[in-house]
């Protein structure tokens, strides 16, 4: 039978699904260029000048020191040839900033604002030599301490003088763009398989369909305000999912640090002034590029992690669900069956749909305060180990020490006082032993005689001393008296009596040398033997003076260490155990928090830092005198609940310290549109060079708080909010709300409003929700004749006037240095080519180049489209088609 005939190779195209569509927020920096001279000039960058004079951290004096070291040599600070001084004024401004004894006494960003900035470059290069001078000379003296201040002072001077030398204001622009993705249709894709079968041939065919999701980029959760985590809801090949996980691939390895904020995708341009905002502009450019390459490589992935596979068998057994047998039915010609991959068509959109005024800045260690949980695990980390008892037997004494361990003679024994440092319960040191005394009476016939006196020595002790006490009478037979103990030296109180007469002996001590007592260090059983001649009656005692054997010491220092050792080990694995329990705690609250309130804490952190930044270290969230007045009111402060009470019993003058900086926080917070705040983080090694091995091994299961917390400072670019932009512009530069600035800076915040006010009627602030009505797209068209100002309507001839809507604003011309743009309300149309406004503020010429005539729509300004393609789990099988046709 004949093979059935294709389908048609272009069938008409499909209407794009709006109702499907995708959103990846976007946006695009832009400094602004200022001219040299207005940035050099007096009354500006207030802020930036007041934060360079608090990097100085001036000390007492030095200001002094820099005024008497520019009078005794005028001309040597020169830049460009010219010799510069500083004036009487600015050197006493700069000295109120040399540690006051009150801080709210410390000038403010208006004052510094009236500082011109040559004065504080020069002030800037001879502090710097200044403090040069003084390391070098604390380098001679070897004086760590001094060195170690010296070059922390030195560093801070070069600090604020580079960031004086910038020149620049740190002012720019933030293009809020939004890349929009529309399913736009479904096309044949490759050639999967090919299956040749020829006349009457049977075959199985199994196909196999799987994707793999790439676990290479942060795991992508968009949560909900009602802290709702979606993940994986859409399909993983899907090029929105796939867009926002290039993006954050692209993020996590830019060199320049890791965006976070609530515009995910970040892109920067060149500097540029401000009258380059059209379509056409450097910014666009590169917006353009930035957007298609991410959207291209997210196509890519997509692509590869979807996969199909077909495979033939040439025979048939027990067949599975994905096994499918097909059969060429004619008998004369051979036939083809093709698989191809149904791709997805996306029609992709970049519109620009709002512009802000930005203030970048510069901040240190944004994650400070989050990383003292990780300072808490190290030092808890850092505790565990192996059991040491450092403690020396020969430590164990009876000797009297203070509370401190120091010798005292009016303290507690030391072997007491180590345990009660280590809670044990230890074996009292031994009594002192108790002599012995022993005595024999006895009688004589006269003649020799010897007399036994025997003692047992208590165990655990020795002889130290034996004193002799003796009672010898005489026979009468007036013959010598002879007295002697068996053993010990004869004393020279002893000699035989002649003329008779008995031997009284009191208190003798014994010796076994001139030098040695007797029976020294004797112990057990003792017997002492005496002897006498010509002796009636007589009585021998003998007292033993004992002392403890030094095994006996060593045997209870043993007892005592034992129990110290037990006692401190048993305390060592309790902590142990507490450390281990506190290290889990900690660890389970640092990975058990959701994406959202990780996100939170993290901007939280951010406007901290911002606070700091501007408000200077004198600034308290709360000051001490107030924070001690509450705790005198009983308020409990552990819990935060200070502030539940009518009567917290705080002072007018406490009150005041509390709210001295209230208008200026308020006016910051309402100023800034934080919610679009952009943060760059710089990595470990922006931070000081002690804490980089700490902070490069810090660990998150989040890739963004992981960054975070390892970013040694961060450029936050500060987003102002709709309508805020002259407020603001006149306190970053001039120091105040209402400051008086160049024209300049207030035509910059002007227009960058204007701009956004003309070409994005009807747009949200920030961030339109998804949720919302859908969006619609502008029309365009242009003008190629010569229309002259007007107060009363006037009718426009232009290409095309289809899809223009009476009742809405319609732009005229282009942003540019000729300052002609203008929007103008449509009254009528006429004809396909003419529109008719109310009014034309300013002539348009476009005889010689048409000029664009814009509707703008709550989209914003379509300013590129293309088209993507990305893989569906559909399969087209078509039966011997047209080679030719196949890609």
């Amino acid at each position: 039978m004949p093979a059935p005939a294709d389908p048609p190779p272009n069938p008409p195209p499909a209407l794009p699904l709006n109702n499907s569509s995708k959103q990846v927020l976007k946006g695009t920096l832009v400094p602004v260029k200022f001219p040299a001279a207005l940035v050099a000039g007096t009354g500006t960058g207030g802020l930036s000048k007041f934060v360079a004079i608090r990097q100085f951290a001036l000390e007492p004096g030095e200001t002094e020191q820099v005024r008497e070291r520019l009078r005794a040599a005028e001309g040597l600070y020169q830049r460009g040839g010219s010799t510069r001084g500083i004036s009487a004024a600015t050197l006493d401004l700069l000295a109120a900033f040399e540690a006051p004894l009150v801080p709210t006494l410390l000038p403010d960003i208006a004052a510094a604002a009236g500082v011109p900035a040559r004065e504080l470059d020069t002030f800037a290069e001879v502090l710097v030599d200044l403090r040069a001078e003084r390391l070098k000379w604390a380098q001679e003296r070897r004086s760590g301490v001094e060195v170690g201040r010296s070059a922390w002072s030195l560093n801070a001077a070069v600090v604020a003088a580079r960031a004086l030398g910038a020149a620049t204001p740190p002012v720019g622009m933030l293009n809020l763009e939004r890349i929009e993705m529309v399913p736009s249709g479904i096309e044949r894709g490759q050639l999967l398989s090919t299956i040749p079968l020829s006349p009457l041939e049977e075959t199985a065919v199994t196909q196999k369909e799987w994707s793999v999701t790439s676990k290479e980029f942060t795991t992508i959760v968009t949560d909900s305000l009602e802290q709702v985590s979606e993940t994986g809801v859409t399909d993983n090949t899907d090029l929105a999912q796939s867009t926002s996980s290039q993006s954050q691939h692209s993020n996590q390895f830019n060199i320049t640090g890791t965006v976070q904020g609530g515009i995910p995708v970040i892109s920067g341009s060149s500097t540029a002034s401000f009258t380059a905002q059209d379509a056409k502009s450097t910014s666009a450019t590169e917006s353009i590029k930035h957007a298609r390459t991410i959207t291209q490589k997210a196509s890519t992935r997509s692509r590869q992690e979807h996969k199909v596979t077909i495979s033939t068998k040439t025979e048939t057994g027990t067949s599975a669900s994905s096994t499918r047998q097909v059969k060429n039915p004619s008998q004369s010609q051979a036939m083809r069956i093709d698989y191809f991959n149904l791709m997805r068509q996306w029609r992709v959109r970049l519109y620009r749909y709002g512009l802000r005024l930005t203030y970048d800045i510069v901040v240190p260690e944004p994650g400070a305060a989050m990383r003292r949980a990780y300072a808490e695990l190290d030092a808890l980390r850092k505790q565990q180990g192996s059991f040491e008892f450092p403690l020396k037997h020969s430590e164990i004494t009876t000797d009297p020490v203070d509370a401190n361990g120091q010798p005292n003679p009016h303290g507690v024994p030391k072997y007491q006082w180590l345990a009660d440092q280590y809670g044990a319960t230890v074996r009292p040191y031994p009594a002192t032993p108790a002599p012995v005394v022993r005595g024999q009476s006895a009688e004589s016939d006269g003649h020799w005689w010897f007399v036994d006196v025997e003692f047992d020595v208590p165990e655990g002790t020795r002889i130290t001393d034996v004193v002799l006490d003796a009672q010898i009478g005489d026979d009468g037979t007036n013959l010598p008296l002879d007295f002697d103990v068996i053993g010990a030296l004869a004393d020279p109180e002893w000699p035989p009596r002649q003329p008779s007469g008995p031997i009284i002996i009191r208190d003798s001590h014994l010796k076994d040398k001139p030098d040695t007592p007797f029976l020294l260090g004797e112990t057990g059983h003792q017997k002492v033997t005496f002897f006498t001649n010509h002796a009636e009656r007589m009585f021998v005692g003998l007292t033993a003076t004992l002392e403890l054997t030094p095994a006996t010491m060593e045997q209870w220092r043993n007892d005592v260490w034992t129990a110290l050792f037990e006692a401190a080990q048993a305390r060592y694995f309790a902590r142990q155990e507490e450390i281990s329990a506190r290290i889990g705690a900690i660890e389970e609250q640092l990975s058990g928090v959701d994406t959202l309130t990780l996100r939170r804490e993290e901007s939280d952190e951010i406007m901290k830092s911002v606070l700091r930044f501007i408000l200077g270290p004198t600034f308290d969230f709360m000051p001490a005198n107030v924070l001690a007045a509450f705790t005198a009111a009983g308020v409990d402060l552990q819990h935060g609940v200070g502030f539940d009470q009518s009567a917290l019993g705080l002072t007018q003058d406490q009150w005041t310290l509390l709210r001295q900086h209230e208008d200026l926080i308020r006016f910051i917070n309402q100023a800034i549109e934080w919610e679009n705040v952009v943060t760059f983080l710089y990595s470990y090694f922006w931070d000081v060079p002690p804490a980089w091995r700490f902070i490069r091994e810090l660990h998150h299961p989040d890739a963004n708080r992981q960054a975070f917390l390892r970013a040694g400072s961060a450029r936050v670019v500060l987003t102002v909010r709709k309508g805020w932009e002259e407020a603001w512009m006149r306190f970053a530069e001039g120091g105040s709300i209402g400051a008086t600035i160049p024209a300049p800076y207030l035509s910059v915040a002007k227009e960058i409003a204007a701009y956004d006010d003309r070409n994005y009627p009807g747009i949200p602030p920030a961030n339109p929700s998804r949720t919302a009505t859908r969006l619609q797209d502008a029309v365009y068209t242009t003008c190629s004749a010569n229309v002259a100002a007007s107060t009363a309507p006037v009718t426009i001839k232009v290409d095309n006037s289809a899809n223009f809507v009476v009742g809405l604003p319609v732009l005229l011309d282009s942003a540019d240095e000729r300052g002609v743009q203008e929007a103008v309300l449509i009254t009528a149309i006429p004809s396909s080519t003419q529109i008719t406004v109310e009014k034309v503020g300013f002539a348009h010429n476009g005889t010689n180049a048409p000029f664009p005539v814009l509707q703008p729509g709550e989209k914003g300004a379509l300013i590129a489209e293309w088209n993507e393609y990305t893989p569906t789990s559909g399969t087209d099988i078509a039966i011997t088609s047209d080679l030719s046709g196949i890609g």
